[in-house]
């Protein structure tokens, strides 16, 4: 987490696992949308919760490569109050 030149708030979140296909890219912030070969348990709703808050309080979220150009990178930013 850091505050970047523009005085943005920037979290960033990656891992180096299986990833997410590109063509899949936007279909994991929907509502219910679980991606295909996974076995764990859940509803498919909290990218989707991310994704809303985010855009609610003035940011962005967006997904792309992670660790070592492998696996899944999500990299919010947020404007900071009173800048």
């Amino acid at each position: 987490m850091a505050i970047d030149a523009a005085g943005a708030l920037r979290l960033s979140v990656e891992d180096d696992g299986p990833g997410i296909p590109e063509a899949q890219r936007e279909q994991v912030f929907e509502r219910f949308h679980r991606g295909s070969g996974h076995e764990a348990p859940g509803s498919g709703l909290g990218l989707a919760i991310v994704r809303q808050a985010v855009l609610r309080n003035g940011g962005r979220v967006v997904l792309g490569e992670g660790l070592g150009r492998r696996g899944a990178g999500f990299h919010v930013t947020l404007p900071v109050a009173g800048r």
